[in-house]
């Protein structure tokens, strides 16, 4: 018929569906994302076919679509879907930047060779690029993103990141509005991220403040009055906090110090304290200039506080260890502190949680508001008791599960205590072969049967220590040092030849060997059981050692001189339960022989032996957090040892006899106190105060103590090259080794002497690799 009397179908029949123009993408793939399949009725032109351009448009990996007809018949449509496929990603460049900003901007970036190079992945490493040069305080960089064809592959695009990342922002002032209760210069402080830039302005009151204080008529006032020195000082420290401070602006910090503020209105009562507005604008391409608008409100303070849901602890018990009055100012920080965890003392959840009630909870409800001041309701549900039910111990690969467990505290059947917890992990981190940063309890509480049960999760670190050192040292011939020392040793399974080296069971086997040609040699050997018969904390020790020092010709090489000294001791320690179990006592039993042929008269005597049998003993209490790096705790030792009074039985004349024969049985008593204490003061920031006290007394006053075990001060404390033996070698910073031996005009070194040491400690790294 005409086609003018042909009408158009309703609808048309899909039967076939080609796609062309793809290389890598699949066909099938394609079509299902169309949203089209054979069978399904459309219309010509309709929305069913824009519909789906636009979902295949929608998916970023084709850079254009077009759907057309290949033929039609009667109501069957054949169509065919157009596409060009968007290029992949071969290769990117950067340009302007260092090699140095390239590797740390790879690591941050998302372009992965090989995969669609869409809007999106270019948006993304423009943003992510900016983000890293932003927090930098590169505030104006400029990120460019060029495109271009790849010529070694088809279909490819090679990627030019072109950056310029300008000058530095820095912040030149800090100014608050609003802040009518506390000076800009307090605010400032709370914001420890952003600082301001160093200017005329801050060095000029430096200065200033320096003339006043050196002033001759405010001398006197500065040393004399606490209050005025303290204002100085803090003056001084504040200053030198905002030089210190980063002056760069990155917005995240910055939002951080803004909750800082906050939080410091909040602690001073100022519960409904808020910042107004920000606004950071430039002041010129490189300075930025910041502006808070600070709304204070009213400041409030405590009411009365009650406490509900408490039938195990009295109100005046809680009231106390709370620590907060009625009429106090309102600080809702603080509260929570006083309730969970308390870095100063005791806080009302350890009260609970150190006997057992692990599934107690408190909340603090604000309850009225009378004018300025807030009541409060302290809501406790005090819960059960929850007692230990299983005690694991994971991460351990060389060390045996008893050696660690025998250290826990946490035992299954024992009701649940956070005070163990704390205590558990100090005790593994002592060991020395446990990273004491990485030590985790993992306490999994059971509400249902009322127990707990613990993982205690360890990683260890190497605790075998090797040292190896040779060379040759002209007349002195080989030089050298071979020392092996193993921590976790097993002697069980040396003997029984299992591994190599023998390890797990918690001992320590060192062996040293030290040579300085024919002047020197050293030979040791000790090794230590901590747990003796596996039951109970009872250490047990014994050590052997041999040394001698040659005096040399060395013209001739002739020997005409030598000082021998042997050695050998046994001890048995326990850990002790009063006054309280941080306390140890050692006991030990020592003999050292010396003998001198030809040596000088700096002992006293050239020719003759001298022996030195003492009993020891050493009473120590050690409560430091970590051996690695204490953050907190103390550690006390004092040692006494003791030889037997000769001169009771030995009757000599002490006024005419020579000296080889008063040393032939040495006789004194010798005592050492050390003490250490860390206190924690900001983060990992610590100071450390020492105390050290030495001793040598004879029971006869008519008895000289002798030449050997007297204290010699000064540099490093190691004897190794030192080579005086038979002397207790002292380390002293600022002083050469040795440097400090007094000289009687017959014996050197000291019978008695004090050192008090600070130190301002703070870890650069706490890697077991590498501990600065």
């Amino acid at each position: 018929e005409p086609a003018s009397n042909v009408s158009p179908p309703e609808g048309y029949e899909i039967a076939d569906i080609k796609v062309e123009g793809v290389e890598f993408l699949d066909n099938n793939a394609l079509i299902s994302l169309s949203g089209l399949k054979v069978g399904d009725k459309i219309k010509i032109p309709g929305d069913e076919v824009s519909t789906a351009i636009k979902k295949l448009w929608n998916q970023g990996i084709i850079g254009d679509v077009k759907i057309e007809v290949e033929k039609i018949e009667g109501d069957l449509i054949y169509i065919i879907i157009k596409l060009s496929e968007r290029p992949r990603l071969t290769r990117y460049l950067f340009e302007g930047i260092s090699k140095t900003h390239i590797g740390e901007i790879e690591d941050e970036l998302e372009l992965v060779k090989g995969r669609i190079l869409t809007d999106v992945v270019k948006k993304n490493a423009e943003l992510t690029i900016k983000k890293y040069y932003q927090a930098k305080g590169f505030l104006n960089a400029d990120i460019r993103l060029v495109q271009e064809k790849d010529t070694l592959l088809k279909n490819s695009a090679l990627l030019r990141i072109k950056i310029d990342k300008g000058k530095k922002v820095k912040v030149d002032d800090i100014v608050f509005l609003g802040n009518e209760s506390y000076p800009d210069v307090q605010l400032r402080r709370k914001m420890k991220n952003t600082g301001v830039r160093p200017s005329f302005r801050l060095f000029s009151n430096l200065i200033g403040k320096a003339i006043k204080l050196l002033n001759p008529l405010n001398l006197y006032k500065f040393t004399s009055n606490r209050d005025s020195s303290y204002q100085i000082q803090s003056y001084l420290a504040e200053q030198a906090r905002i030089n210190l401070k980063s002056s760069k602006f990155v917005q995240s910090e910055f939002d951080e110090d803004l909750k800082s503020v906050i939080q410091f209105y909040n602690s001073k009562g100022h519960r409904d304290a808020s910042i107004v507005y920000d606004s950071v604008y430039s002041t010129n391409n490189r300075s930025l200039m910041i502006e808070i608008g600070v709304g204070e409100g009213k400041k409030y303070y405590f009411g009365d506080i009650k406490w509900e849901g408490n039938f195990i602890h009295p109100d005046s018990l809680l009231a106390k260890i709370l620590g907060v009055e009625k009429g106090d100012t309102y600080d809702l920080d603080l509260i929570n502190e006083k309730l969970n965890f308390n870095p100063t003392g005791m806080d009302i959840s350890s009260l609970y949680m150190d006997n057992g009630y692990l599934f107690f909870n408190i909340t603090p409800i604000e309850v009225a508001i009378n004018g300025d001041s807030i009541d409060i309701e302290m809501r406790i549900n005090e819960g059960a008791k929850a007692s230990i039910n299983r005690v694991t111990i994971s991460g351990n690969e060389k060390t045996k599960d008893h050696v660690l467990l025998r250290e826990v505290r946490t035992l299954p059947g024992r009701d649940f205590s956070r005070s163990d917890i704390i205590r558990t992990t100090q005790e593994l981190g002592a060991l020395g072969y446990i990273d004491p940063e990485q030590i985790t309890p993992d306490v999994r509480p059971n509400p249902i049967d009322e127990t707990v049960d613990i993982e205690w999760q360890v990683v260890e670190k190497s605790a075998d220590q090797v040292e190896m050192s040779g060379g040759w040292g002209g007349n002195f011939g080989f030089i050298g040092t071979l020392g092996l020392t193993f921590n976790n040793f097993s002697m069980k399974d040396a003997l029984a030849l299992k591994s190599f080296p023998p390890s797990g069971d918690g001992q320590r086997l060192s062996l040293r060997v030290q040579a300085n040609g024919r002047r020197f040699q050293s030979y040791s050997v000790s090794f230590s059981e901590p747990w003796l018969g596996g039951k109970k904390p009872n250490s047990f020790g014994i050590s052997l050692n041999h040394s001698i020092q040659r005096q040399l010709d060395f013209q001739n090489e002739r020997v005409f001189g030598s000082l021998q000294v042997t050695g050998a001791s046994v001890s048995l320690g326990k850990r002790l339960s009063w006054p309280d179990d941080f306390f140890t006592l050692s006991n030990s039993i020592g003999y050292i022989r010396y003998t001198l042929n030809n040596y000088g008269q700096s002992l006293g005597f050239s020719t003759g032996t001298a022996n030195s049998f003492t009993f020891n003993t050493t009473i120590g209490r050690s409560s430091i957090s970590s051996p690695t790096y204490p953050r907190s705790g103390s550690s006390l030792s004092l040692s006494v040892a003791a030889t037997p009074p000769y001169s009771i039985w030995r009757k000599l004349d002490y006024e005419n006899d020579p000296n080889e024969v008063l040393f032939k049985w040495l006789e004194y008593h010798k005592w050492n106190l050390d003490t250490k204490f860390y206190t924690q003061i900001i983060d990992k920031l610590v100071i450390a105060t020492r105390a050290h006290f030495g001793f040598i007394g004879t029971y006869n006053s008519d008895v000289n103590p002798g030449p050997f075990e007297r204290f010699t001060l000064g540099g490093d404390g190691l004897t190794g090259q030192n080579f005086i033996l038979g002397t207790d070698v002292i380390g002293l910073r600022g002083y050469s080794n040795n440097s400090l031996n007094p000289f009687d005009g017959s014996i050197y070194g000291g019978l008695f002497f004090t050192k008090y040491v600070t130190e301002i400690r703070y870890p650069v790294s706490l890697n077991p690799s590498a501990t600065i």
